[in-house]
């Protein structure tokens, strides 16, 4: 059975929930379009989808505009990047679009809620790891900035140890360095080590997160999404690490 995913409220939006099509976006943009300095001459059926022109400082450019709900959506359809200026889209999931596009990422205007993520350490990285609060490393590239990362430390610590967030403005593609092919790479940022980690043998333990995929897959692979059990693992890691309570408080559950 195919499981049915809860649409996402927006806040301060005319649309009641996230868009999940091109339509919804166009239907978005026209809320923000003045707020980004866009005075809109037309909108039309062929490429690109939008005509506008843009104020900067006292004069306006002309700017053409592709509609897209993925911004990846451009390349599927083969636009030509030399005839678009902006693409506007819900999800920004092309962290190597070319330089020459601006990427206008809607979601980041109406309050959506971020998400919670699990990202791997292997001991060959822990020196590295201890010795910065901020640097680049591989995640999945669904991650958006923002979201929160507990950084869990392999064999033989097997246990999240550290709490991140992804601080930087989108996602490259490099080599992966630690296996063969490409990895998406991104800015984290440290919000607090953990004194006490919370080790996988207490996750099998636990009620509800014994249940979740991440804690049956051994925390192995790419993408390890926990946004739905993070008032658990809040919970869990506060119980453990009180005096965390302050720089975790704008990670609070609640609060994303």
């Amino acid at each position: 059975m195919k499981k049915e995913h809860k649409p996402v409220a927006l806040k301060n939006a005319p649309l009641e929930y996230a868009p999940s099509n091109e339509l919804g976006v166009v239907f978005l943009f026209a809320n923000v379009a003045r707020r980004l300095q866009f005075r809109i001459e037309e909108i039309r059926p062929q490429f690109p989808d939008c005509i506008a022109y843009r104020r900067i400082g006292d004069s306006e450019k002309r700017t053409r505009i592709e509609f897209e709900f993925r911004s990846s959506n451009f390349k599927a359809h083969r636009h030509a990047v030399r005839k678009c200026d902006v693409i506007v889209c819900w999800h920004h999931d092309w962290p190597d679009a070319p330089s020459s596009l601006e990427i206008i990422e809607l979601k980041r205007y109406f309050g959506v809620a971020r998400k919670v993520w699990i990202l791997q350490a292997l001991k060959g990285q822990w020196e590295y790891l201890d010795d910065h609060n901020c640097m680049d490393w591989g995640m999945s590239k669904r991650t958006t900035p923002g979201d929160v990362l507990l950084m869990y430390r392999c064999s033989p610590v097997r246990a999240i140890t550290d709490v991140f967030t992804f601080s930087g403005d989108g996602l490259a593609r490099n080599s992966a360095g630690w296996r063969d092919g490409e990895a998406y790479f991104g800015q984290i940022k440290r919000v607090c080590r953990l004194r006490s980690p919370v080790f996988l043998d207490d996750l099998r333990k636990h009620r509800v997160l014994k249940t979740a995929s991440f804690v049956r897959r051994n925390m192995q692979g790419v993408g390890l999404l926990a946004t739905e059990y993070w008032s658990y693992l809040y919970e869990m890691i506060l119980e453990r690490n009180p005096a965390m309570e302050k720089p975790l408080r704008n990670v609070r559950p609640e609060r994303l």
